[in-house]
């Protein structure tokens, strides 16, 4: 039988936006997402991921975005500029460095830090999730322990809050405070990967959403496709990337971008549909708008 694996990745508010509308847009072109037999969610892309594997309708998902009226309450982080620190984490990302000490001191960033309080925080989480218990369906979001910088993936069988698994995996380093989790303190998955598509393993088709762009997507994809798996990468067109180089943590950018990600979904799941239901052996991804290749 061929399994199917959803891969959803970091990108602030922006993201989760404009993945709620890519997938609605999907879900109108007839690839049906909804039925992956694994989600994996990074930072925004937990959000997104865990509305999806827990019912909530895209439809649904893409109304809390675009309408203003259904919009969840977001709180403006304190101290430094929180732009500025998404830059820096971003950037981070791209240097030469030993990943588990840039982890490390990322971590250390985060501990150090002056933000809201950790139960504002969650409050607003909590908010972005209809349902708070983790779904029978495979699930599994991306977090970082703050001290020793190890990437660590909360699922069902984790005995983690789902409400304090996403929230750790939306932690972002000196701009949202640390989650408390058992004694540990843990911070955005998207300090390891902002898309983490190799824990996507052992799944014969992968689709990934990533709305930022990540050296560690490319060498991650090879790894998968290596091992057999077809991978597409879906990444914001042009119009959409034009919303994410302003500030994609600005509560003022869900709109736009959630439309932007609705009218890019045509395009991308016009070529989705032809393998998300196929063989492998029917024909490899091709360049488009709005994608990359496999192992790119």
């Amino acid at each position: 039988m061929t399994t199917r694996a959803l891969v959803l990745g970091g990108g602030g508010l922006a993201g989760i936006a404009w993945e709620a509308g890519l997938l609605a847009g999907f879900a109108d072109a007839g690839v049906d997402v909804a039925g992956a037999d694994f989600v994996l969610g990074t930072s925004a892309g937990s959000v997104v991921a865990t509305q999806l594997a827990t019912g909530v309708p895209v439809s649904d998902m893409l109304a809390r975005q675009v309408d203003p009226a259904r919009q969840n309450r977001e709180i403006a982080p304190s101290g430094s500029s929180h732009l500025a620190l998404w830059e820096e984490l971003t950037a981070a990302t791209e240097e030469p460095a030993d990943p588990a000490e840039l982890r490390r001191q990322q971590g250390r960033l985060a501990l150090a830090a002056d933000t809201v309080p950790e139960p504002e925080r969650l409050a607003v989480i909590a908010a972005r999730l209809p349902v708070h218990d983790w779904p029978v369906r495979p699930l599994a979001v991306v977090a970082v322990d703050a001290i020793t910088g190890e990437p660590v993936v909360f699922d069902r069988a984790s005995g983690v809050g789902l409400v304090d698994a996403v929230a750790a995996s939306c932690a972002v380093p000196g701009v949202w405070p640390p989650v408390t989790i058992g004694g540990g303190r843990y911070v955005d998955g998207g300090v390891r990967s902002l898309n983490n598509v190799d824990l996507a393993a052992g799944y014969d088709r992968v689709l990934v959403v990533a709305p930022v762009a990540d050296p560690s997507t490319g060498p991650q994809v090879a790894m998968l496709t290596a091992r057999g798996a077809h991978v597409e990468v879906v990444v914001p067109d042009e119009r959409a990337a034009a919303i994410f180089a302003g500030d994609p943590l600005d509560p003022a950018v869900r709109t736009p971008a959630a439309r932007a990600g609705l009218a890019q979904a045509p395009a991308a799941a016009a070529a989705a549909v032809r393998w998300w239901g196929s063989t492998p052996a029917e024909g490899g991804p091709r360049a488009r708008p709005g994608t990359a290749p496999r192992g790119r």
